[in-house]
């Protein structure tokens, strides 16, 4: 299974989920790999800041032929995990032509929907080439309002469905990013790892993933 999280706006939490739902899936007993595809390198970042002995390797594979140069780790995993750039440009569609799913973080906010138009254009163009499932994940909800209810009847307006798993904003996820860890190995009790791990099952039991 390859996974990308895209959304051409920036700020919405790919990096934040790719990491919690690789770590997730390598809790789970499978071989992960995360691939940082955004030039920001995020995910290495992260990477670096880890003072715990990492649960899989991170590499960083931001260029235009990603789908290329993947393949040849493809048979050394189980699920690999790509932070895809913050922009539609070359790096996204080769994120997407290396992937058999693509997960599109949005926050409550009118400018997320209205930037969603991007990333379901050129998914939309992807599928010329290759059969590639997509689905929206809400990220960052607020907590108590009724705006992510909100956005889910906005984001209707797409052919790509909705994950019924959604991720609220929490202190939890930063304070976790600052020592390169997650919030499932912090505190692997607390509402904001059950959340990741709804992304996560939802992910596993879409078809043909067992």
């Amino acid at each position: 299974m390859i996974v990308a999280f895209l959304n051409q706006k920036g700020g919405v939490g790919k990096t934040t989920l790719a990491v919690h739902v690789a770590t997730d899936l390598a809790q789970r007993g499978g071989r992960v790999l995360l691939v940082d595809a955004d030039p920001q390198a995020s995910a290495l970042d992260w990477s670096s800041n880890r003072q715990a002995e990492p649960l899989f390797p991170v590499i960083g594979l931001a260029t235009k032929d990603l789908h290329r140069q993947l393949k040849q780790h493809i048979p050394n995993y189980d699920a690999i995990v790509i932070d895809g750039p913050p922009r539609v440009n070359e790096l996204a569609r080769a994120a997407i032509l290396a992937s058999d799913v693509v997960l599109i973080p949005v926050q409550p906010s009118p400018l997320d929907v209205w930037a969603a138009q991007e990333i379901v254009t050129l998914m939309g163009e992807a599928q010329a080439f290759k059969e590639v499932r997509s689905c929206f994940v809400i990220n960052r909800k607020i907590v108590g309002t009724a705006i992510g209810r909100d956005l889910a009847s906005a984001l209707e307006q797409f052919s790509i469905p909705l994950f019924a798993a959604q991720v609220a904003q929490r202190v939890a996820f930063a304070e976790a990013a600052a020592c390169g860890s997650t919030v499932l190995e912090l505190a692997p009790s607390s509402v904001a790892a059950k959340e990741i791990e709804a992304v996560t099952d939802e992910l596993m039991t879409m078809e043909g993933f067992a």
